[in-house]
């Protein structure tokens, strides 16, 4: 299993995106730019293999029911 490293801002926006939070609304929340939301939720699609938000999503559910190291943002690789 290949593992990588997700930055704590990354996992903070990733709780949000889960959530159904607009990127918007993540970006209030977290007091940052949309443009710094976007580029989160862009280098966490590069880093897992995902193409879509919602498949992100999936994923990020996914990986917080059956892993508890996502605290501290070590996470695996999906499945192939």
């Amino acid at each position: 299993m290949t593992n990588f490293q997700l930055t704590p801002a990354e996992i903070g926006v990733l709780n949000l995106l889960l959530e159904g939070n607009s990127n918007r609304a993540i970006a209030e929340t977290l007091v940052l730019s949309v443009r710094t939301v976007e580029s989160h939720i862009s280098s966490s699609l590069g880093k897992t293999g995902c193409r879509s938000r919602l498949q992100l999503s999936l994923w990020w559910l996914q990986q917080v029911k059956e892993d508890k190291r996502v605290c501290a943002g070590r996470v695996p690789s999906l499945p192939a």
